[in-house]
């Protein structure tokens, strides 16, 4: 839950629907909460539900069971902001492999979604996700914060070349006359002709506290975690707390954060590095 999510279309909820299990998940501040809220805030809006271990329900394979889990799940994401008639929830077995890639024989009355997906890069081509703008064939681009620049050569997505790519779409790309050695996992490439990326040492952010004993206040040192980076980073200043789901304020100069709380807040570290303005950051923190 540290780099994917924020580059995510969908999500996949896994809950459990063995007898106490579920109910030991749903509980309050466990992890089935944190994730679904997290995948909320980070703007991943179309969830799945994967029922799993359907076979431990009693009697195995119980339409009654999944049914009872669907309603509380559903109850809960409801708050969260989801619209539950849109989540589509699948009974699944990890274990038997039921309703995984094929419709399962044991369970007759689920009729279900069944789509997949495949996304990949081929060799040493630079994978990764479109930010903002447009992202084209011909384009000369530069990697930051290393300034290599180069020029793409071609586009491709699920295995189909693209003479442009946008926002969202998950490409590999392929770049002229340089080498695997010279682009790093935690590059950022942006068109060398328009603003290239820069790095920044301070920023603004809006944060989620999730599941954090006592309070969290300005000068709280956390390990960022965002896009391929990892480092430290200090709350400078907490601007103001907001509604979840309204993204109204609440409150101007909070003294203190709590779990649960969403605030925004000013960031500094002592080591620049490249941020994107549109970048959603995501992962948890853990304050020294």
């Amino acid at each position: 839950m540290i780099i994917g999510p924020y580059q995510a279309d969908y999500a996949v909820l896994i809950v459990v629907a063995g007898i106490g299990e579920f109910e030991a998940g749903i509980s309050k501040n466990r992890q089935t909460h944190e994730h679904a809220l997290l995948a909320y805030m980070l703007d991943v809006k179309q969830l799945i539900v994967g029922n799993n271990k359907m076979d431990s329900t009693g009697p195995p394979y119980s339409q009654k069971r999944h049914e009872e889990v669907v309603k509380e799940v559903s109850t809960y994401i409801k708050k969260i902001g989801y619209n539950p008639d849109t989540v589509a929830s699948v009974p699944i077995s990890g274990w038997n492999g039921d309703n995984m890639l094929e419709p399962s024989a044991n369970m007759p009355w689920f009729k279900g979604w069944k789509d997949v997906y495949k996304v990949g890069g081929i060799g040493t081509i630079p994978v990764g996700t479109v930010e903002t703008g447009v992202f084209t064939h011909g384009m000369v681009v530069t990697f930051a914060p290393d300034s290599v620049t180069t020029e793409v050569k071609s586009i491709e997505m699920h295995h189909e070349a693209l003479g442009e790519a946008l926002p969202g779409d998950n490409v590999g790309f392929n770049i002229k006359n340089v080498s695997i050695k010279d682009v790093h996992h935690d590059n950022i490439a942006c068109d060398s002709k328009t603003n290239p990326p820069m790095e920044a040492a301070v920023f603004i952010a809006q944060v989620i506290i999730l599941n954090r004993p006592g309070q969290i206040s300005a000068g709280c040192a956390p390990v960022l975690h965002c896009h391929a980076v990892h480092i430290t980073c200090k709350f400078a200043e907490l601007k103001e707390k907001i509604d979840h789901c309204s993204s109204k304020k609440l409150e101007d100069g909070p003294i203190f954060l709590k779990s649960g709380d969403i605030a925004i807040m000013t960031w500094f570290q002592a080591s620049p590095f490249v941020l994107r303005a549109s970048l959603t950051i995501s992962g948890p923190l853990h304050c020294s």
